[in-house]
């Protein structure tokens, strides 16, 4: 599982030709702080919507694909369902066992190649994390292999039509009073190599690459799998008293933070 992060990183520059490792493990330790803490996006705005979105869970099976340190494999255990997480970080699989609960099922392996058996999964979900992983027709062909037939995988991005590394950022018009987004790019596929945690390791660095909503929904028809669901979800966040909060506030809620699509394997 990937961090999102509000603000577009600076420190973000052109990906290099040599392979980079997409694991967060480097910094797993903050990571976990981090996403336990009460005030995220994880917490307030994400769990509460997927839930809802995937409905009634008890008893299902769910893949908790790139689970980081297990934060969204408890909320589904927690709801009833039997969970396996996933992750290609040992140093987040292995905070993930030790908080437990110990019926949570947690392997350290690629998401391209997961050691599970074939159709054995109700549900999988796969939150803000495919948009760091290189190999996405594989990550989609292994979910494809692993679900059953009207399987349910449900993803949730960072808004790809929003949210491009380098290429978008906010900006205010004073003379209107109104904050808006500006885009440089969109249908351009692109790859950028961003530090995780610039104040704590400046030099640990991850890859996320920018793809196209239709990208998405191409690749997942490519592995068997219909769009059956769009959602946009907004910050719950509100700005402090100040000249600009107002429309601070109203641009949160034009532009959404997250994209979640709800795919059944077909």
């Amino acid at each position: 599982m990937r961090k999102f992060s509000k603000k577009q990183p600076r420190h973000s520059r052109p990906a290099k030709t040599a392979k980079k490792d997409t694991s967060w493990g480097h910094v797993a330790d903050w990571y976990h702080s981090h996403v336990e803490s009460e005030d995220t996006y994880h917490d307030k705005v994400i769990k509460p919507n997927l839930l809802r979105v995937l409905g009634d869970i008890r008893g299902k099976r769910v893949l908790d694909l790139a689970c980081g340190e297990g934060f969204f494999s408890r909320a589904f255990r927690e709801a009833g369902a039997q969970v396996t997480g996933v992750d290609i970080a040992p140093e987040l699989i292995n905070i993930a066992k030790k908080i437990g609960p110990p019926d949570i099922v947690y392997l350290t392996a690629p998401a391209e190649r997961l050691p599970l058996p074939e159709e054995s999964f109700d549900v999988a979900i796969c939150v803000l994390a495919l948009q760091n992983i290189k190999n996405l027709s594989g990550a989609l062909a292994q979910v494809s292999q692993l679900l059953k037939k009207d399987g349910i995988f449900a993803i949730v991005l960072n808004h790809p039509c929003f949210r491009i590394l380098r290429h978008s950022q906010w900006g205010f018009d004073n003379a209107a009073n109104i904050q808006f987004r500006r885009l440089d790019k969109y249908l351009s596929e692109s790859s950028h190599e961003i530090q995780m945690h610039p104040g704590l390791a400046p030099g640990v660095t991850t890859m996320s690459y920018h793809r196209p909503l239709q990208l998405y929904v191409k690749e997942l028809a490519k592995q068997g799998f219909a769009v059956v669901g769009l959602e946009e979800w907004i910050s719950n966040r509100m700005s402090e008293r100040g000249p600009r909060a107002e429309a601070e506030d109203t641009a949160r809620k034009e532009f959404p933070l997250f994209l979640m699509l709800r795919a059944r394997k077909i």
